[in-house]
């Protein structure tokens, strides 16, 4: 989450995720081996070296704990969590549904 942070600081937090996505739900690797990160962050041409030092910086995991606490505020307990207008649907089995509200049906 600390690669996302970074990612959605630098502009790119549309491509880090397709490019994470891609590795998890594709590829079926493991997004928690930092391997695996590190191949969705060159993806989306973001430097490895770069962000091995991001995300221990302090400035990121401040900006993650501001986000986490966010969320949480707005109900969000896990992933995948998508919100339509003030509704929150939590899990996989939920996500068909939340394209259906999001579609307008």
């Amino acid at each position: 989450m600390r690669a996302a942070t970074f990612a959605t600081q630098i502009g790119k937090a549309v491509s880090f995720a397709q490019a994470a996505f891609r590795q998890a739900f594709a590829a079926g690797r493991d997004l928690t081996d930092p391997d695996n990160v590190l191949i969705a962050a060159a993806a989306c041409e973001l430097h490895p070296n770069a962000l091995v030092k991001a995300v221990e910086t302090q400035g990121t995991k401040d900006a993650l704990r501001a986000a986490t606490d966010r969320a949480a505020e707005r109900g969000v307990i896990g992933v995948p969590t998508v919100v339509v207008g003030d509704e929150v649907f939590w899990g996989d089995d939920r996500l068909e549904e939340a394209a259906h509200a999001a579609s307008g049906r």
